[in-house]
C-alpha cells in the first residue's frame, strides 16, 4: 500500500515577513509589467527579479504537461534563490478560478516530488490569495515603497 500523501502545503495566517514580501513584489512586479486588460496565466518560481516563469499560451490540456513545467520551473529557482515561491499571475478578482484550480494539483505533485515545501498563490493586480487556504492580502491602490523603506 502507497504511504498516504502528505497535505498541500498552504500558507496560514499571520504570513510570515518573507513570504509576504515576496507575494507584495509579485504583486507589484505584474502591476507595473503588465498594461493590458486581458493577458494570459503564467507560472513563476523563484522570486520576482530572480525567477523562472511559463507563460500559458495556448493553455496546456494536461495535468501530466502541468506537472512537468512546474518540476522544471521549481528545478531551475531552487539554482537562483535559496527559498523559492511559486505563484500563478492572471487577470481577474482574487477568487478562484478555473485557471488556479487547473495548475494547482499539478502544481503540488511537483513540489512534493522534489520535497520542496511551497504551494500555488494567486496573483492578480488586486493582491494575492492561497487557493488552499484562502489567505490572502488585497490592495486598493497598491504603490511601490519609497527606496529608504525596502528590505
Amino acid at each position: 500500500m502507497a504511504p498516504p500523501l502528505a497535505p498541500q502545503p498552504s500558507l496560514q495566517a499571520p504570513v510570515d515577513q518573507h513570504t509576504h514580501a515576496v507575494l507584495r513584489a509579485a504583486t507589484l512586479e505584474l502591476v507595473e509589467s503588465e498594461g493590458r486588460r486581458r493577458f494570459p496565466v503564467a507560472v513563476h518560481a523563484g522570486v520576482p527579479g530572480r525567477s523562472v516563469r511559463h507563460v500559458e499560451d495556448p493553455p496546456l490540456p494536461d495535468a501530466g504537461l502541468r506537472a512537468d513545467v512546474v518540476l522544471a520551473l521549481l528545478r531551475a529557482s531552487s539554482a537562483l534563490v535559496p527559498r523559492p515561491a511559486l505563484w500563478l499571475t492572471r487577470p481577474g478578482q482574487l477568487t478562484p478560478h478555473d485557471d488556479d484550480l487547473r495548475w494547482l494539483g499539478p502544481a503540488a505533485w511537483a513540489a512534493r516530488a522534489l520535497g520542496m515545501p511551497v504551494g500555488l498563490v494567486v496573483v492578480t493586480r488586486r493582491g494575492w490569495f492561497d487557493p488552499v487556504s484562502d489567505v490572502r492580502r488585497e490592495w486598493r491602490r497598491l504603490r511601490p515603497r519609497p527606496v529608504g523603506s525596502r528590505t
